[in-house]
């Protein structure tokens, strides 16, 4: 009996400036502006998307202590952006980055129940932590928390944020005008934790919203934060955009699942994806090369090297020969806030092993950095694209994809035309939204029915 064909989940984020996104290609548009945020939701919606995803960055990212304008240069706050686009769309989910490093449970699931009463049960909540003493200058307790703990402080947030969620159960409004009867109980939303990290007490002034509680995104990869998700998320990011890599990583967290008393198909895995289509796939071959080109310019290969050599390295020339001074080792880091200084923990084997690359292949700064970087995961036709998206997903590497254009905000609209009606022949993607929420768009049970579950269950 054959296995029946998995139906695939895309998303789309939106990314801002970064070293994805192409922002000085004439196409490109505002990274700011609503209008922009706009187009973008709403080509993600005529597509039939589950979801927008927004990231989140609460400092500027610097390189030897100024801006890099490069990469982040202002992204508006997340709640506001997804509460304007709820206005906007009808179905698409709205997914935002907040962190539980330097917020506070109470506010965060305020915010949460009401983004998803104001989209009729359309909010998610991607948790992360912060690792950076760095980013933690912005706020009071900088830098406080170290870095055996974040993960720690998660659980209890995402844990108490759950209890404000569930402390509402969604039948204490009965608003009867006859009898000037308002709420059935006057306990409801009470609340009391007292825990490690927080020790709150009151009622939580946000009823029940549509999907009870936003759907939860995790996007760790280290043992920990694999745990993490298979203990409490609805899906997992992961970085893993290989179909070997991909099919590892699938399977270690899933088969994580059962110790929670989970199923497999409670848990999503969404791999972020970048793409370039053409006619043909010599033509997008040839386009990708170019993309790449065009997001790693000599500045910029010039700054990814500073990751690594913990140097300032401007006056040497992007398409000369890799330095011959060795990476400096000393604990305050140029690069403040980017998360792939942790990529490199040995940066002595790592020059070495590009110095060898640079040498076998003649190889300059920019075209290492070219060759070593992220490539576009998904570059063909059309038709090459959706078969190769389909069989990752029919292979248990993904349960779909997180799509990364690298124009912003029109980046996305040929996969919507184009790639999107292939999968739809092909019966792996829905041709129409079959419910109004985001847990529908997912295959996700309400907790309202877990909980059911749980208690027939004991």
């Amino acid at each position: 009996m054959s296995k029946p064909l998995k139906q695939i989940h895309l998303a789309a984020h939106f990314p801002g400036v970064n070293n994805t996104t192409v922002w000085s290609d004439p196409a490109a548009g505002s990274h700011i502006e609503f209008d922009s945020f706009v187009r973008f939701a709403q080509t993600a919606e005529r597509a039939k998307f589950d979801f927008l995803f927004l990231a989140e960055g609460l400092r500027l990212r610097e390189q030897g202590g100024k801006i890099y304008d490069l990469d982040v240069v202002g992204r508006p706050d997340t709640f506001t952006v997804l509460a304007a686009l709820a206005a906007v769309t009808e179905h698409l989910g709205l997914t935002g980055t907040i962190n539980s490093t330097f917020n506070e449970p109470y506010e965060v699931a305020r915010q949460f129940a009401g983004l998803d009463h104001l989209s009729g049960g359309r909010s998610a909540w991607n948790v992360v932590t912060s690792w950076d003493a760095f980013t933690g200058e912005n706020f009071r307790r900088g830098g406080f928390l170290p870095q055996t703990e974040r993960y720690s402080r998660a659980k209890e947030f995402l844990a108490t944020a759950n209890e404000l969620f569930d402390s509402w159960h969604g039948d204490e409004i009965v608003a009867d005008q006859a009898t000037g009867v308002f709420l059935r109980d006057a306990k409801a939303g009470a609340f009391v934790h007292s825990g490690q990290h927080f020790d709150i007490r009151g009622q939580f002034n946000v009823p029940r919203s549509p999907q009870g509680r936003p759907v939860i995104f995790q996007a760790g990869d280290s043992d920990e934060g694999r745990e993490f998700a298979a203990s409490s998320a609805d899906a997992i990011f992961s970085r893993y955009a290989t179909l070997e890599g991909g099919r590892a990583f699938y399977t270690d967290v899933k088969n994580r699942l059962a110790k929670y008393g989970r199923r497999h198909d409670e848990l999503l895995i969404l791999p972020a994806a970048s793409f370039v289509l053409a006619d043909t796939d010599e033509e997008a071959g040839e386009l990708a090369k170019e993309v790449r080109r065009q997001q790693v310019s000599g500045a910029t290969a010039i700054k990814h090297l500073e990751f690594v050599w913990n140097r300032d390295l401007s006056s040497y020339d992007p398409e000369g020969p890799l330095p011959d001074i060795d990476p400096d080792l000393s604990a305050d880091h140029i690069s403040k806030g980017r998360a792939q200084v942790r990529m490199y923990r040995d940066p002595l084997a790592t020059a070495r092993e590009w110095r060898e690359l640079a040498a076998a292949h003649n190889w300059s700064i920019r075209d290492l950095v070219i060759e070593t970087g992220n490539r576009q995961n998904f570059i063909g036709s059309p038709a090459t694209v959706a078969r190769t998206i389909n069989e990752y997903v029919q292979a248990d590497a993904s349960d779909g994809f997180i799509l990364v254009p690298h124009i912003t905000p029109t980046g996305l609209d040929d996969f919507a035309d184009k790639v999107v009606p292939l999968l739809q022949e092909q019966g792996v993607f829905r041709t129409d939204y079959e419910g109004p929420t985001l847990r529908h768009h997912l295959g996700l049970a309400h907790p309202d029915e877990l909980r059911g579950e749980e208690r027939a269950a004991s």
